[in-house]
């Protein structure tokens, strides 16, 4: 499966913004003078999500008590609603049979007397049989195999209603996952789904297996009313239909839950999806330590909060199947006082927090890019040399700008992780254990063989490696090319020669520098003594240094900054260095790179934009501005149709259905499908818009043959 290219820098704002609204990360130098919590709205909605949590984690372990009086402290419209309390009431009576006990045997009585009796006769329509069916549990024992009531006694019944009131909680506070939580959950269901739909095997499937579980939360429910809903409009319906896997009229009554609000009802079900939290936080710590966000910290000894990667989970992670519900502190008030840095905003919190940030580039904008270049490795580590020149202890990157490097990694934040004191004991502590090794080696893979041949402390040699991979990649964000080559050089002579590529595009940022100072002379240098060499070996690079040439003709424009997005390739030099020195890129690079691809597939075969990529902000992660790499991916045309009936799809296949019927084949690019024609199909026969698509381009578009041919 092919992959694309991804703008890492807004995948930085993204993974910064989840790991600042989760409380996983703090600066290394923490301010204590500040002991009250933040009142912003990001921190309110931090605070929100952990008592949602805590009260799920009570409903989950059968201490309904406890979550009823949370409820009634944070969330009193609940117990109002006698269709929750009902349920609540319910649990509650079969988790004190549960005990087993005589009192608990008379409080039980007491229960349905007072609250579950009265509550039934006007909580829904069934509530009332349902009471009386529950009452059989005095008779069938939970252990009892013949028991008509054994569903009752399931303890799936907690997580069902743990789940349900989290739904209604979520909608109402708008207490959502952070962003990229749910962008990722978008980007790996549209992934399942075409990987599915296309027959084929996907090269990521060990982690989306692993981190997006099969199973959903209930839906929020609107209440029933006397008083007729407005009709919603079909492309609406569609949309939140085919984006969240929902029949048509799930996607009405989440509609309706929502007011109408498309947006609102999509992230409501997205939240529904349930994710493995604690690998999330793994992969995300991985990509952070890569990166540079935060500090790796593998030079000093353990912090409380923080785990290597190649630690085990300890036995109070979360157990996978229901970890999204148990990644909290039940110490809300305590956890938020102590640390409060809440969310921040996706539009700021790359540009206050990252440490690529530099005001060094010689009248460089910034540009958010990044660029697969064809030199880089694809997962072949024998050229990983363990020679002493490959050390990168002896690189001079350290030592040159040891005092740069000491600054930038002051500025990386600290992973502080979960706190959360109150995990269960997971009942599949193997599993998640190997998930995390696998996970931590892959971003320490091939170091092992380095340490073997090394005399020096492999704790120190690691942290080494990372620094000087850091340090090139930061030179290279700060159009220091010369200094690259040279230090790149000095670890390693023959890097270039298996990269000639890589070494082309630094060149050409050396050559645009000179040009923007003045110095045509070395400019022209650079291009005869590598430019040129470069593309007489390989052709595919004259294109590019015939419009690098052209600067020359632009002496006042800005050409290293308009032509190269440097932080693009920053982050393919640190791919490559890294593989050079036995570090591979964060699993989650994988992932972004595989869902991102089929992201962009799905939509071809759907002939349609996706309403929901700009709310988040898959479309930013997909922006290119390439005008002078070799390899440079042109930015995708938006599709410019509106939604409603005005809206047209042009179809691009040829495809035959072969259902009895002999239409006349008529190449499908010539036919214009009406917006109304693909919804009306859509809807009667409930097909994907792509299938009503390809029929209605076997009848000309009319959606009335297809469906009389259908029903024929």
């Amino acid at each position: 499966m092919d992959s694309m290219p991804v703008n890492w820098e807004a995948l930085d704002t993204l993974i910064i913004d989840f790991a600042k609204s989760e409380n996983l990360i703090e600066d290394s130098v923490k301010c204590t003078s500040s002991s009250s919590p933040s009142s912003s709205p990001s921190s309110s909605s931090y605070h929100q999500r952990l008592i949602i949590r805590q009260i799920r984690r009570s409903l989950e372990v059968g201490d309904i008590d406890a979550a009823t009086d949370l409820l009634r402290v944070h969330a009193p419209f609940i117990l109002d609603d006698h269709r929750f309390l009902f349920r609540l009431q319910k649990q509650k009576f079969i988790e004190l049979l549960r005990r087993g006990t005589a009192e608990a045997r008379d409080s039980a009585i007491d229960c349905l007397r007072t609250v579950l009796a009265p509550c039934a006769l006007d909580a829904y329509p069934e509530a009332y049989e349902e009471f009386k069916h529950v009452l059989l549990a005095f008779i069938y024992d939970k252990d009892d195999p013949t028991s008509l009531v054994a569903p009752e006694w399931s303890e799936r019944r907690r997580f069902d209603i743990a789940g349900l009131i989290s739904s209604v909680l979520r909608a109402h506070m708008h207490a959502y996952d952070p962003l990229f939580s749910m962008t990722l959950r978008y980007l790996i269901s549209i992934h399942k789904g075409f990987c599915f739909r296309e027959g084929m095997s996907s090269p990521i499937s060990d982690l989306t297996e692993r981190l997006l579980l099969e199973e959903r939360d209930p839906p929020a429910t609107p209440q029933e009313s006397l008083y007729e809903v407005p009709p919603f409009d079909e492309v609406d319906i569609q949309a939140l239909a085919h984006a969240v896997e929902l029949t048509r009229q799930g996607a009405i009554d989440s509609l309706r839950f929502a007011k109408g609000d498309l947006f609102q009802a999509f992230q409501n079900e997205l939240c529904r999806v349930r994710l493995d939290v604690s690998m999330l936080d793994e992969l995300v710590r991985e990509y952070c330590i890569y990166r540079g966000i935060v500090d790796s910290g593998l030079a000093s000894s353990s912090v409380s909060g923080v785990r290597t990667l190649s630690e085990p989970l300890k036995v109070d992670q979360p157990d996978p199947g229901y970890s999204s519900s148990r990644s909290c502190s039940l110490e809300v008030d305590c956890e938020t006082n102590k640390h409060s840095d809440g969310e921040s905003s996706i539009s700021n919190a790359h540009m206050n927090n990252s440490p690529e940030i530099n005001a060094d580039v010689v009248g460089t904008p910034r540009t958010d890019v990044e660029i697969r270049y064809s030199c880089e490795p694809t997962g072949n580590r024998d050229d990983c040399s363990t020679s002493e020149t490959h050390r990168p202890e002896n690189s001079r990157v350290l030592q040159r700008h040891r005092s740069h490097g000491t600054g930038e990694r002051s500025k990386r934040k600290r992973w502080r992780g979960r706190h959360d004191k109150h995990d269960y004991v997971p009942d599949v502590q193997q599993e998640l254990t190997a998930t995390t090794l696998a996970i931590g080696t892959n971003l320490l893979g091939g170091q092992q063989g380095l340490e073997n041949h090394s005399t020096v402390d492999p704790i120190g040699n690691r942290e080494n490696m990372y620094e000087t991979v850091l340090a090139l990649k930061e030179l290279a964000s700060r159009g220091m090319a010369a200094e690259v080559v040279e230090e790149v050089n000095g670890i390693d002579p023959e890097f270039f020669v298996q990269n000639p590529v890589l070494l082309f595009q630094l060149k050409q940022v050396e050559f645009l520098k000179l040009v923007s100072l003045g110095d045509h002379s070395s400019a022209l240098r650079v291009a005869c003594s590598h430019l040129g060499p470069l593309a007489a070996n390989d052709p595919s690079l004259l294109k590019a240094l015939k419009e690098t040439l052209l600067a020359l003709l632009r002496p006042n424009e800005d050409a290293l900054g308009k032509g190269l997005p440097l932080h693009a390739l920053a982050t393919s030099l640190q791919v490559a260095i890294g593989w050079r020195l036995g570090i591979e890129e964060p699993q989650l690079m994988k992932i972004m790179r595989a869902t991102l691809h089929t992201h962009n597939e799905w939509f071809k075969i759907q002939m349609c934009k996706d309403r929901f990529e700009g709310l988040l902000k898959i479309d930013s992660l997909k922006e290119m501005n390439t005008p002078l790499l070799s390899n440079a991916v042109s930015k995708s045309n938006a599709d410019t149709s509106t939604n409603g009936s005005s809206q047209v799809t042009v179809s691009s296949s040829g495809r035959m259905v072969d259902d009895g019927s002999s239409p006349t084949q008529v190449s499908s690019r010539d036919v214009v499908c009406d917006e109304n024609a693909i919804l009306k199909v859509m809807e009667f026969l409930a097909l994907p818009r792509a299938d009503a698509i390809h029929l209605l381009a076997q009848y000309n578009g009319n959606a009335e043959t297809v469906i009389q041919q259908i029903f024929a």
